[in-house]
């Protein structure tokens, strides 16, 4: 019997998620009526589009007691690796076991014996069938081998010498490696999706690129914003995330402050996608041309920056497609075409499309082209916008088949919805996820939400991407909580996920919100060109260059790590760590969520269980401030100032390290 085998989701209806490189531990529990040897081998290949299915490999799985067994795995290339438990009955071994005891009970054996040869004899003869069809210089000598065993075990020999020849590790070895399974039992086959290293571990910068403008009266260029990739790169960040970079419709466009009146020289919402010079396949004029967006591409590639782009299924009243394509919205009876709403807010200069109308088959092929035109020009990354606004079965639909063709495609959904959506994309093909991070600010808050995250079966499925800030969302923390709120969500967001975002301006600590009690931005960059002030000496920019530099040395922090959080007497303070997976590399990070005030207490650290018991002690290494520690097992104290040392992030020594006095 083999039940309850783990890593699976729903049933193994939807594959698990895993980059190149992370293992995949494999458990199930095995067993059989009685009291008979079981032999547990875990089975696995990759399917790769350029290579074609790979042949199986297995490995032999190990117990931990109660008839629980793992063994490990790691996919080595991109695509989708399947894995398989296979058990059955050692029967020799079940025999040798059975042997030994009533020997050294004293027994009679000697019956026993023969059925030993028997079975020896029987492995003999597969491997001469096996001879026959495929010749083999091992196959022979293991052949001889057993031949050799298994007089030794008849009656011609002494007690003693058939005992012997039972029981030695000789003949286990050479039985173990040709006698043929009887009557194996093998699991029902899972897999899981296997993607590049991005996919599960990257900081993520969002810009507009309109807004890096020499001159505040007009869009910047590509070429100009191409300036600030730079300084972005030197930050440590790994992908520059573009909103929609198209034309803009003109019919109900917003201006500042997103107002419905507006005028001349109001550059409108990127999201109303959609105007006379194009669609979801141009670019906005003022930006370029696609030549000037491959180089814009090109440069980032040339500072080790992807560029990803926002994908929004939607248009402006303006859209080409409401022309060429007017059966693929919905209408009204008066024969006008509904515009996109969320009673009571409407967005008049947005209208959606209709996903189950009578053309749904042409619609969802041209959507696809959509990202497959952008797949042709460089974009190998893709921010979704709203995904849960629209069918599931385009989504899975969609992202199988570019991924089929591009298998290093990523795609993050934008989806801050009910639980269930958010998870039901995830297992329906999408990347990354957003969360609901922002709003998780308490200690109690951030250790229950990513507990379920980092210890549920949601981490098979559902990679988190922390966005610490978006153009829509400004949180109160944010609001009220000044500079030192920056800092500390920027390490949180950083260090308690493999993957993150800060939306630009959050460098500068913006926080200015449009009203009272609002998350929206006060000249919110969605409507109108911000230019800002780079150089500004208040900048967080060294310190997010910091902290990227650690996430990047500490393999801590990538995924496949352990997250656990810490006892501490002081609920102002979080305290976790983070564990590689071959417990090389211990990372524990302190934080102060009080961004007004200065808070202290004592942290309990698993120094036993890390090998750090030590009488002595041992020395910890802030990452942050440079500073070493000498902490104690159990209890230290720990002080940290909002506005000089919001956080802690301590290296710990590998494990059995710890320092002598």
């Amino acid at each position: 019997m083999i039940e309850n085998v783990t890593p699976q989701v729903d049933g193994g209806r939807v594959p698990i998620k895993r980059i190149v490189g992370q293992p995949v531990d494999v458990l199930a529990d095995v067993f059989a009526d009685g009291h008979d040897v079981l032999r547990v081998v875990l089975r696995y290949r990759l399917i790769t589009d350029a290579r074609g299915d790979q042949p199986w490999a297995a490995t032999a799985m190990r117990p931990l007691g109660n008839d629980r067994w793992t063994a490990r795995f790691t996919p080595t290339a991109t695509g989708y690796a399947e894995y398989a438990i296979v058990a059955w009955v050692d029967h020799f071994e079940s025999w040798r076991q059975a042997l030994r005891i009533k020997h050294e009970n004293g027994i009679g054996v000697r019956s026993d014996l023969l059925e030993g040869a028997a079975m020896v004899r029987r492995a003999a003869e597969h491997l001469r069938t096996a001879l026959a069809a495929h010749p083999s210089p091992d196959r022979a000598s293991a052949r001889e081998r057993l031949l050799t065993h298994a007089a030794g075990l008849d009656a011609g020999q002494t007690d003693s010498q058939r005992i012997g020849t039972a029981l030695s590790p000789a003949l286990s070895a050479d039985m173990s490696a040709w006698n043929p399974p009887l009557d194996p039992v093998t699991s029902a086959p899972l897999s899981a999706r296997v993607e590049r290293e991005r996919a599960g571990f990257a900081a993520w910068y969002e810009m507009f690129p309109r807004s890096e403008t020499p001159d505040p009266s007009r869009s910047a260029t590509f070429d100009e914003a191409t300036r600030r990739l730079p300084d972005i790169a030197a930050m440590g960040f790994d992908v520059v995330y573009l909103p929609p970079i198209h034309p803009i419709g003109h019919t109900a466009r917003r201006g500042p402050n997103n107002t419905p009146s507006t005028s001349a020289g109001d550059v409108g919402s990127p999201w109303a996608i959609g105007s006379e010079a194009g669609g979801h396949k141009a670019v906005h004029a003022d930006l370029g041309t696609i030549e000037d967006f491959r180089r814009f591409v090109a440069t980032a590639a040339e500072l080790d920056l992807e560029v990803a782009l926002d994908i929004a299924f939607h248009c402006s009243p303006d859209h080409p497609y409401l022309r060429e394509h007017p059966q693929w919205f919905r209408h009204r009876p008066d024969g006008t075409i509904k515009h996109a709403e969320n009673p009571p807010k409407k967005y008049e200069d947005i209208v959606p499309f209709d996903f189950e109308c009578d053309d749904w088959e042409a619609l969802w092929d041209e959507l696809k082209s959509v990202v497959l035109f952008w797949v042709d020009q460089g974009i190998r990354t893709f921010r979704v916008d709203n995904p849960h606004t629209k069918p599931f079965p385009f989504w899975e639909w969609l992202i199988a088949d570019v991924q089929r063709a591009h298998p290093d495609t990523i795609f993050l959904s934008e989806a801050f919805t009910r639980p269930a959506l958010m998870k039901r994309l995830a297992k329906g093909g999408f990347t990354q996820s957003y969360t609901y991070f922002t709003w998780r600010n308490t200690r109690a808050e951030l250790t229950e939400y990513f507990t379920e995250l980092a210890t549920t079966d949601v981490r098979e499925y559902l990679r988190p991407n922390l966005f610490a800030n978006t153009p829509d969302i400004l949180h109160a923390y944010l609001q009220d909580g000044g500079r030192p709120a920056f800092f500390v969500r920027l390490i949180l967001a950083a260090t308690l996920g493999s993957l993150y975002g800060i939306y630009s301006g959050f460098e500068l600590c913006e926080r200015t919100p449009l009203r009272p009690g609002s998350e929206e931005y006060l000249d919110s960059e969605k409507y109108q060109v911000r230019r800002r002030n780079w150089a500004d000496p208040e900048s967080l920019s060294p310190h997010i260059a910091r902290v990227n530099a650690i996430r990047r040395a500490h393999a801590a922090f990538r995924p496949g790590s352990r997250l656990r959080f810490h006892e501490t007497d002081n609920d102002r303070l979080l305290c976790f760590s983070r564990e590689s997976d071959d417990g090389s590399d211990r990372v524990l990070v302190v934080v102060n969520l009080d961004p007004e005030s200065m808070q202290q207490g004592l942290v309990q650290v698993p120094a036993d269980a890390w090998g750090l018991g030590a009488p002595g002690g041992y020395e910890v290494h802030d990452e942050l401030s440079g500073e070493s520690y000498r902490w104690t097992a159990g209890r230290n104290y720990v002080r940290l100032d909002p506005g000089t040392r919001p956080a802690h992030i301590l290296a710990f020594p590998p494990k059995g390290a710890a320092d002598r006095p």
